[in-house]
């Protein structure tokens, strides 16, 4: 029974994640370009000198609305077809495991209380402790899916910046050399014409191999797993609040504890708020670090060292350097809307295609034992 609820739970978590995905994704693209941008504009200021402070960046509205203009609709699910995969994969894996490791606490915190220990119920550091190897084991088997989605979500944008680059290089060059105005538009004009190179998964994973071998698919896997106390501290804040509001309904209605969807959305949203405040600093640190390779593979770092990370201890330590504190907590408006947003819906559609799967579950065993009888 346990083995067919965590494969219930594995199945659920994986539908539940597409379709959030699905409806969440352009908020998702945006907060990766906004991530891409604040990397983009540190390289200007640091290499160009006598470049001026960069407007203010825009609002995430404005930004859908900038991405649609330039490239289309299809601009804002720029590499969703991999990070659905890599969603279901993801979100499938964890919470198989999760059931897993969760059925095996609840069991343990039984036998404790058969012993004379506890009441009976897994505690906030039970709940921490099995999202969190459950989240290991996820991060472990799923990081190459997610290096190919972030590159694919930035591959147009840092294309762009590189033709800009270009075009700035060319104007420079005429002003220095007085080339004619008219070669200088003609040459413009060729840059204009060259359309971003066709970039599929196939692409990008030879990309990663060429650059890394096959180390590369498991680039950024330790500040990964550090983000593991993520999905920690939402699930033993959800478990934990999901205890509270049972024992309270079950007190009131007197041994009737059921939960709705509203009220699985509600608290999904509050625990996903919280993991996503306390650990956004880690996010932005991990993104750094994934954005780094990136412009590197594009040569767009130059020779300073100034935006080179050692690690992710050099990486927090110059951001705090270049941008203070609520350096960590820039793009983060979007990056809440975003997550909440998607974990509601998750937590919500698994939790009654879980239900579901164990209707169907109990009416094909009692088929089974009818034609049997």
């Amino acid at each position: 029974m346990s083995e067919s609820n965590a494969i219930a739970n594995g199945l659920a978590g994986a539908g539940g994640g597409i379709i959030a995905q699905i409806i969440t994704y352009p908020l998702q693209a945006v907060n990766t370009r906004q991530q891409t941008e604040r990397t983009l504009k540190r390289n200007k200021q640091n290499f160009n000198t006598s470049a001026t402070a960069p407007a203010s960046a825009p609002g995430t509205l404005f930004q859908i609305f900038q991405v649609i203009g330039n490239e289309g609709l299809g601009g804002l699910y720029s590499g969703l077809k991999p990070s659905l995969l890599g969603t279901a994969a993801s979100q499938g894996i964890y919470y198989y495991f999760y059931q897993v490791f969760k059925n095996k606490a609840v069991a343990i915190a039984a036998a404790r209380k058969v012993k004379g220990h506890g009441d009976g119920t897994v505690g906030m550091f039970g709940w921490l402790v099995v999202a969190a190897i459950a989240g290991s084991l996820n991060v472990l088997c799923t990081n190459p899916i997610w290096v190919l989605v972030t590159r694919m979500q930035t591959h147009t944008q840092a294309e762009r910046k590189i033709m800009e680059q270009k075009k700035e290089a060319l104007r420079r060059d005429a002003s220095e050399s007085s080339l004619a105005g008219s070669t200088l538009e003609d040459q413009l004009a060729e840059l204009n014409s060259i359309k971003p190179r066709p970039y599929g998964t196939i692409h990008a994973a030879n990309e990663v191999y060429n650059e890394a071998g096959i180390v590369g698919f498991w680039k950024g896997v330790f500040p990964a797993l550090i983000m593991v106390c993520n999905p920690s501290i939402q699930f033993m804040i959800y478990e934990s609040s999901l205890k509270r509001l049972r024992e309270k309904r079950a007190a009131k209605k007197q041994g009737s504890s059921s939960v709705t969807a509203l009220e699985v959305f509600l608290v999904g949203a509050i625990a996903k708020l919280g993991a996503t405040v306390t650990t956004y600093p880690l996010l932005v640190v991990k993104f750094f670090l994934s954005m780094q390779s990136r412009l590197q593979a594009k040569q767009e770092i130059g020779g300073s060292n100034t935006l080179r990370y050692t690690g992710t201890f050099d990486a927090i330590l110059k951001i705090i350097r270049y941008e203070g504190f609520p350096g960590f907590y820039k793009g983060m408006s979007t990056k809440i809307v975003q997550s909440v947003f998607a974990a509601s819906v998750l937590f919500m559609i698994k939790e009654e295609l879980v239900k579901a799967f164990m209707v169907l579950t109990d009416k094909s065993k009692k088929v089974v034992l009818n034609l049997g009888s």
